[in-house]
């Protein structure tokens, strides 16, 4: 019917309603969610679906009762701990598993095995699991102004530097694509502040299934409906970057023409020389957000890395 989604986004809901349905301890429901997903990513695997991003965990799931949120706390630790077990397994396949959230509202024996996970699959490319734990979108969106203020704040950037573009930079989920298809489970028909701003564009599919007894049959109704919405998804994205890039050029633009200004030969200039100016303006805006870009995975990089450095206790 049409060309198959790179990336997929799963809202994995209703574990806690499948345990009442079921008669059976929450957390054998979040268990059995947990099963779900790995055998949802191999049909993912097996159909070509190279990335698949998972809201895992909410920080608005923390207002939970503590037997809740320690349980979860204690099944994720148990999941990185196996996962751990698999890097044979991972690297056969080339798994990236990338956990995205404030890592630092964890508990910290868990911020390690994550850490451990991460730092051992980021060279493999095949196929990538992003795991949303600790998050939510408007968290990560206040997460990237700070990150863009604190490059201003270092002269890595200029104020004027900051844009939209800039802001997708310094999201999170900047190593990914953004989702081609969501699909949210249990039948409720919002995102739950779940990778807001990446899906603008994406096709979204709200199904009544609850996550526990998700099928591959599921699955496949959501891809049809993103291959029978694929060529206005795709036009909107298109126009999107159009607009960018337009707001962009208006921007440097204005840039260009404060700088002239302070210059102030009161000679007006031919539109060659402006041209030319407006040039370099954007290939120097460029070099200061490729440094600061570079500075921020540096960051990114040296948190996992010194979390990778110490002792895990099992």
């Amino acid at each position: 019917a049409g060309p198959m989604p790179k990336h997929v986004a799963f809202i994995m809901d209703g574990n806690r309603r499948y345990a009442q349905k079921r008669h059976v301890e929450r957390q054998e429901g979040h268990m059995q969610g947990f099963d779900k997903l790995a055998e949802t990513l191999r049909w993912c695997l097996n159909l070509d679906i190279r990335e698949v991003t998972v809201y895992a965990f909410s920080i608005e799931n923390f207002k939970r009762s503590k037997e809740e949120v320690d349980g979860l706390m204690k099944l994720a630790k148990e999941k990185f701990l196996r996962l751990l077990d698999e890097q044979e397994n991972l690297e056969k396949h080339g798994v990236c598993i990338r956990v995205l959230g404030d890592l630092t509202l964890l508990p910290e024996d868990l911020q390690r095995l994550i850490a451990k996970a991460v730092v051992a699959t980021r060279a493999h490319n095949r196929c990538f699991l992003n795991v949303c734990f600790a998050y939510t979108s408007r968290h990560e969106i206040a997460n990237a102004v700070k990150e863009m203020a604190w490059g201003v704040e270092q002269g890595l950037i200029k104020s004027s530097d900051v844009s939209e573009a800039l802001l997708n930079e310094c999201l999170y989920t900047s190593s990914s694509p953004n989702p081609d298809l969501l699909i949210r489970t249990s039948g409720e028909v919002r995102l739950s502040d779940f990778l807001l701003w990446q899906t603008s564009h994406s096709c979204l599919v709200f199904q009544s299934i609850l996550w526990p007894e998700y099928s591959f049959w599921n699955l496949c109704e959501a891809i049809l409906k993103y291959q029978q919405n694929y060529r206005s998804l795709q036009k909107a994205q298109e126009m999107h970057r159009e607009v960018q890039a337009v707001h962009q050029l208006e921007a440097d633009r204005s840039c260009v023409a404060e700088q002239l200004q302070h210059r102030g030969n009161g000679k007006p200039m031919d539109a060659r020389a402006r041209q030319t100016a407006l040039l370099s303006y954007a290939e120097s805006r460029e070099e200061r957000v490729q440094r600061f870009l570079g500075a921020l995975q540096q960051k990114r990089d040296t948190f996992f890395e010194h979390l990778n450095s110490t002792t895990v206790v099992a």
